[in-house]
């Protein structure tokens, strides 16, 4: 499907958008990735909202994008006798392993683990930071804390412990028995919760075993610290917000969020913003004028997408979330201060024949009147090769592998369409421009630039560069066999 944007739209699946109409119409507004969220639903709900997916994909010929969200380990405290508890600024209050229901003065942890990393000066954040405890002296079993922040705890609130790296895996068994099930039922991308360092992505990638890309979510300051070997070993990255806004100062966020989107794109691995970006369209059918320079902000900074949560999962308004989503990623991106930015971003990143031909590709596209460049591609890899050239004109990605067309659906830019396999170059330049064409990028009077790799279905092998006419008797008059 045709967009007239560069920047993708991840949109959350979920109660208000379960049913076939909707999935459709938040497709044909602008969705081009849909997030199913392990945290919710029986895998018989995933089951059926993933198999109306495919089925939207299939009556409207686009390839869709399914991201499946692994909820990770939770972390919370136990419940009290007498119902929620009012915390002071300055009291003392405890943390533990004893059962027993809680009071004003202690409640338990049930996680060993936290008790084993936790060290004197160390802080827990309650109930989404809301209550800050500060540990002024722990051992296997306990910690003894000053309320920082003070307010209400209730039962089985959750904890997030910022200053220290946990033991604990990335994957808890829900989250095993979720990888299986939903690379079983056929998604294209995993994102990872509770990331902390490299290490914790190889067990999902191990399990996985290619059947999903691995998705990581930078949610946590260990994330931050470590973020150069997580992304080395990721195949994208989710900016999560909402968690790193609990952990970290709120002020601490946009600088890591445009660091982070940088290095995404310098490795041409896709990036997702994610986290409350039109937080109040669940209830109002406008969003304010704050929540629209948030999305536009991560539009100048490159990103890959942008996600929509309750908004389109639980929200009164998902089409015009998304809609309006839609709407200010083509404002933003007709704004010439737009391209400046994204120029002057760019990062020349070329140890390969590959990287040598798409930076030539982008380069030929801005100075003649190309309309589109036609990437022809295995397993993605050139393809987002070109993405990260952030190119002017639409990036046509050609390829015969249906998982391949489904992933590149989150990479920016990117327009892709299903070839069958090929073995003659000048057949493959007819076929770009018939889908160049087809999908309204180009005229019979216009030219793209070709890019493929000779021998065809070779990851790899990106060797060729071609500047083609539009009209086919043509290419079929001056191009070589």
């Amino acid at each position: 499907m045709k967009r007239n944007r560069k920047i993708k739209i991840v949109a959350t699946l979920g109660p208000a958008s379960s049913t076939y109409e909707m999935i459709r119409a938040l497709h044909e507004a602008g969705a081009d990735v849909f997030r199913l969220n392990m945290s919710h639903g029986s895998h018989d709900e995933i089951r059926e909202k993933h198999a109306i997916i495919r089925q939207v994909e299939k009556d409207l010929d686009s390839p869709i994008s399914i991201l499946a969200d692994l909820q990770g380990p939770k972390l919370r405290v136990g419940t009290f006798a007498e119902g929620p508890q009012d915390l002071e600024w300055g009291q003392t209050f405890r943390l533990d392993l004893d059962p027993t229901p809680g009071d004003k003065n202690r409640v338990t942890l049930p996680h060993p683990e936290i008790f084993e990393a936790l060290e004197p000066g160390a802080h827990l954040l309650v109930n989404d930071g809301k209550i800050r405890l500060r540990v002024e002296d722990c051992g296997k079993d306990h910690a003894n804390c000053t309320v920082v922040t003070g307010g209400v705890i209730s039962d089985r609130k959750g904890v997030n412990v910022p200053d220290v790296v946990l033991p604990l895996a990335a994957l808890s068994e829900k989250d095993r028995k979720d990888l299986e099930f939903v690379c079983a039922l056929g998604v294209d991308w995993l994102a990872l919760s509770f990331v902390q360092r490299a290490r914790d992505v190889w067990e999902a990638r191990e399990l996985a075993n290619g059947r999903a890309a691995i998705l990581s979510k930078i949610e946590k300051p260990q994330a931050v610290e470590s973020f150069d070997e997580i992304l080395e070993v990721s195949d994208g990255i989710m900016v999560a917000r909402g968690d790193l806004g609990v952990e970290l100062p709120v002020q601490n966020v946009p600088p890591i969020q445009k660091r982070l989107v940088r290095k995404c794109r310098a490795a041409a691995k896709p990036v997702i913003v994610a986290t409350q970006m039109l937080e109040s369209m669940i209830e109002s059918p406008m969003p304010t004028r704050a929540e629209v320079s948030d999305v536009s902000n991560a539009i100048y900074e490159g990103s890959d997408a942008v996600m929509l949560s309750a908004e389109s999962a639980a929200g009164d308004y998902p089409i015009e979330a998304v809609s309006t989503m839609d709407a200010v990623a083509v404002e933003v991106e007709a704004d010439p201060t737009y391209r400046e930015i994204i120029e002057a971003s760019r990062k020349a990143n070329r140890s390969s024949v590959a990287d040598g031909i798409v930076a030539a590709a982008r380069e030929i596209a801005e100075t003649t009147d190309i309309k589109a460049i036609c990437c022809f591609t295995s397993s993605g890899t050139t393809a987002a090769k070109v993405s990260r050239e952030r190119p002017r004109v639409p990036i046509i990605t050609m390829t015969s592998s249906r998982s391949t067309a489904r992933r590149l659906a989150l990479s920016w830019g990117t327009h892709c369409v299903m070839t069958g396999d090929l073995e003659r170059f000048k057949q493959a330049v007819v076929n770009a421009a018939r889908a160049t064409r087809k999908a309204g990028f180009a005229g019979e009077g216009d030219q793209i630039v070709v890019t493929a790799g000779v021998p065809f279905n070779i990851p790899g092998t990106t060797n060729i560069l071609r500047v083609a006419p539009c009209d086919e008797r043509l290419i079929y008059s001056t191009d070589p066999e």
